[in-house]
């Protein structure tokens, strides 16, 4: 039961830290009169691409040690 409510703490300080830094905006937009509130939360808009592209890997070689006792 402790480590649930650890984890609720968790994200709801995740949540005000997003609200903070102005990542997640959440608007009141029916007044809670006679009925239940209604809210919609908006979050960042994200997207996503590929592209193809040649990159150069550099090789490795690995030289094993020859029986060069001295």
């Amino acid at each position: 039961m402790r480590a649930f409510l650890v984890l609720i703490g968790i994200v709801l300080l995740l949540a005000a830290g997003a609200m903070a830094m102005g990542w997640i905006s959440i608007d009141q937009t029916r007044p809670a009169v006679v009925q239940a509130p209604k809210f919609r939360a908006e979050g960042p808009k994200v997207s996503v691409g590929t592209t193809t592209r040649t990159v150069e890997v550099p090789t490795v070689s690995v030289e094993k040690p020859g029986d060069n006792a001295q």
